[in-house]
């Protein structure tokens, strides 16, 4: 036989072996796939675990928002109990209690024509004039500055009566400048009580100091002649204000120009003062952001302590009012009929 003719029927042997392996294992992977499907389910459903151990891997993929279930609870228990959760405390904000020494609200002299007004039943009109502190500045509404929050404390302690408060205060306005609208803002309204507050901007300007007596004085004189209370409010006890180095001196001034004219003063700095000093309140519970006017909690409860000022004064027995020391009778001498 001829090498040729001996290669070809090795070659077609080659063949036939890899054809039936092929077969073959065609075969064995049809029998076991059909072996498989035998087997499992239609559907396959995951053995619930007993011990509901999760692994690492699930944790991380869970959302949190999937509440936890507590250990030892089955899945189907109806109302599993879940574990504690601490629960974070609200942030509530704590308002100061609104208070002052009775030394600082306490008005030395009776508000006559006020008291006549509320006893007789005849309307009340208030007249605050001022600079922004009267305007309201800082605050986060009208409804909330000073002048329209005494008003609402007035008609709550004297229900029924046609109380009225008139707020004259324009914002940067000097002395000088109140002085000037007295007739239009003021003497027009024909009000019972007139309450100044005065000085603060003076201070901030560095204006002088002795013409700014004179101008105060000479503002009273007018404010007395129209037979009206007149009220005094001094300087508000705020960072911007105590940074200028005569605020202390305008506070005196304010003080001894109101004793030597006769008519009361609102000490607002020394309340002011005494909310920081003595009750420890921070700044920014009565001082707007500026620190120069007031929040509303400070402008509520200087209207708040003001009105219950205004009413004992306008209350009380005029024989139990305060007696200016210079009205009081000098003690005998030894010896003297």
């Amino acid at each position: 036989m001829s090498p040729n003719k001996q290669t070809k029927p090795s070659c077609g042997a080659r063949a036939a072996v890899v054809a039936f392996v092929a077969l073959h294992a065609v075969a064995l992977h049809t029998a076991a796939q059909a072996q498989t499907q035998a087997e499992a389910p239609a559907h396959f459903v995951a053995p619930a675990v007993s011990s509901h151990v999760i692994p690492a891997a699930a944790l991380a993929a869970t959302p949190t928002a999937i509440p936890a279930v507590a250990a030892g609870a089955h899945p189907t228990t109806p109302n599993p109990v879940k574990p504690a959760v601490a629960a974070t405390p609200a942030v509530t904000a704590v308002v100061p209690t609104c208070r002052a020494r009775s030394a600082f609200t306490h008005l030395d002299r009776p508000l006559r024509h006020t008291m006549r007004r509320l006893a007789s039943g005849a309307p009340l009109t208030i007249v605050a004039i001022g600079s922004s502190s009267t305007a309201g500045a800082g605050a986060s509404s009208v409804d909330a500055n000073y002048p329209s929050q005494l008003a609402v404390d007035l008609r709550e302690r004297f229900p029924g009566r046609d109380i009225t408060v008139l707020n004259r205060g324009i914002n940067g306005e000097e002395t000088k400048n109140m002085i000037a609208r007295f007739a239009a803002d003021v003497v027009a309204a024909r009000p019972q009580l007139v309450i100044w507050q005065v000085g603060t901007n003076s201070v901030l300007r560095d204006r002088s100091l002795e013409q700014h007596d004179q101008l105060l004085h000479d503002g009273i004189e007018q404010l007395k002649a129209i037979n009206a209370d007149v009220m005094l409010m001094d300087v508000q006890y705020t960072p911007a204000v105590l940074a200028k180095s005569e605020t202390d001196s305008m506070v005196d001034q304010i003080a001894l120009a109101a004793k030597a004219e006769n008519v009361d003063l609102f000490e607002r700095f020394a309340i002011m003062r005494d909310w920081s000093e003595a009750q420890h309140l921070a700044f920014d519970t009565f001082t707007a952001p500026d620190h120069l006017h007031m929040n509303d909690w400070g402008y509520r409860c200087v209207a708040k302590l003001l009105a219950g000022a205004i009413a004992e004064a306008a209350t009380r027995p005029v024989a139990s009012a305060a007696v200016h020391p210079a009205m009081m009778a000098a003690p005998a001498r030894p010896g003297a009929q």
